[in-house]
């Protein structure tokens, strides 16, 4: 079955924030309210005439457990258009991109906003089982005597040791592994050394700022915080990153052995990006003008302990649909989780076994040219707002493509759980 394409109207995000261990100046219904307005007024079309509203988060707040909806709300959408809430980890926010696809593919929609945000520095601290049944306890304690028996045995060490809900979330049930832990496993299985890594995240600041000075992060919408106080850029692009500094940092995953540092991994963030999209009646009807098409979309799976070469299982069957080499695409993106992990993607298309006996080909695809991907840096130095992160290196690619004049080209990202997804999108003229 043929991939009808979908495109690509406009797009927006705001400034990756680094979380500083407090919460930010804004939540995640802040942040996608604020892009969502600036982006949707300048458009051709009112709010109210989308057919729908989808955006990602893998860790919304308790008073915004549909936070799609109410982010529709908040825009301006209307009682009438719906809003609806994905999760698929990392790659929330491409998944509310491919559930737009869907629904304007098979007529249920034909212009629809979508995308992703997290306030990750908002993550909630949790009290551990044997405090919530302490709790419960006490509401059912009925008398003043009762209540100082229960205090009695209260131990302050429980009570002043919550459970790290952004913790918990990087921490894979299934092989309890942190992320972290599957990008060492990366490192050890492709010989990857940590100053290659380091090398890899100094590379991603400098071309972070590079980007930042060519007017490459013009999609980025100023935020204004209740003080007054604005934010207009990515605020953990370090001009100062350096191979030396990077080599001070230890270890944080496996203190002992490890290679994977704060320095060379995707910072903790919050950040917010939508995109417009369309389906080629709504182009006609409101005589939009489509920047790129989406033409195939594809999700993968493989073992949670190596979910990082994700990437590699997602865009493999996209280039065989389409008769691609690595070659053909004019500009990549893939999300740094951590260097180790791009590294390993990189290493395992170069590979003859992996490629065989993982991807079922005949042999090695080949490298990708390092001049081709992820131009403008990514999260090692931008952040990774885990919702927002896969619309952001869509919205990132297509505004490559067409600076560079590219034609075409492939975001992809890995996602925890053992997953993986990639998007062709080209441009149009």
């Amino acid at each position: 079955m043929a991939f009808e394409p979908v495109y690509i109207i406009d797009g927006a995000r705001s400034p990756f924030l680094k979380s500083r261990h407090t919460p930010g100046p804004f939540t995640a219904g802040d942040l996608a309210t604020q892009v969502g307005r600036s982006l949707l007024v300048r458009q051709p079309f009112a709010p109210t005439d989308l057919d729908e509203v989808i955006l990602g988060c893998a860790s919304p707040s308790a008073d915004e457990i549909n936070i799609g909806r109410v982010v529709a709300l908040r825009i301006g959408c209307g009682r009438r258009v719906p809003g609806w809430t994905v999760m698929r980890n990392c790659a929330s926010g491409m998944q509310a991109i491919d559930s737009a696809i869907v629904n304007i593919q098979n007529g249920r929609a034909q212009l629809v906003l979508a995308g992703g945000v997290d306030a990750l520095s908002h993550a909630p601290l949790f009290y551990s089982p044997t405090m919530v049944r302490w709790f419960a306890r006490m509401m059912q304690a009925r008398t003043p005597l009762a209540k100082a028996a229960l205090f009695a045995r209260l131990s302050p060490a429980q009570l002043l040791s919550p459970v790290i809900g952004l913790l918990k979330g990087l921490t894979d049930p299934v092989v309890g592994l942190l992320m972290g832990q599957t990008a060492e496993n990366l490192a050890w299985r492709f010989d990857i050394s940590r100053q290659r890594m380091d090398e890899f995240s100094v590379r991603s600041h400098q071309r972070a700022i590079a980007a930042r000075e060519q007017g490459l992060f013009n999609d980025i919408v100023p935020l204004i915080d209740e003080r007054g106080a604005v934010y207009d850029r990515d605020d953990g692009v370090r001009e100062d990153a350096s191979l030396s500094a990077l080599a001070r940092l230890k270890p944080f995953f496996d203190r002992k052995y490890g290679r994977v540092t704060p320095g060379n991994s995707s910072q903790v963030s919050d950040g917010a990006a939508w995109l417009i999209l369309s389906s080629a009646a709504a182009v006609e009807r409101w005589r939009l003008q489509p920047l790129a098409r989406i033409s195939d979309c594809q999700w993968a799976a493989l073992d949670p302990a190596e979910m990082g070469l994700g990437p590699v299982h997602a865009a493999t069957p996209i280039l065989n649909r389409h008769r691609l080499t690595l070659a053909d695409i004019d500009r990549w993106e893939i999300n740094e989780a951590f260097a180790a992990q791009v590294l390993a993607c990189q290493a395992a298309w170069q590979s003859d076994d992996y490629c065989r006996e993982e991807l079922g080909l005949p042999a090695a695809l080949g490298a990708i040219d390092e001049q081709r991907l992820n131009p403008c840096g990514g999260a090692i130095a931008l952040g990774h707002p885990v919702g927002a992160s896969g619309a952001r290196i869509v919205l990132q690619l297509l505004r490559t493509l067409r600076a560079g004049g590219g034609r075409r080209g492939i975001a992809a990202i890995c996602i925890g759980g053992g997953q993986g997804g990639a998007m062709l999108v080209e441009t149009v003229t």
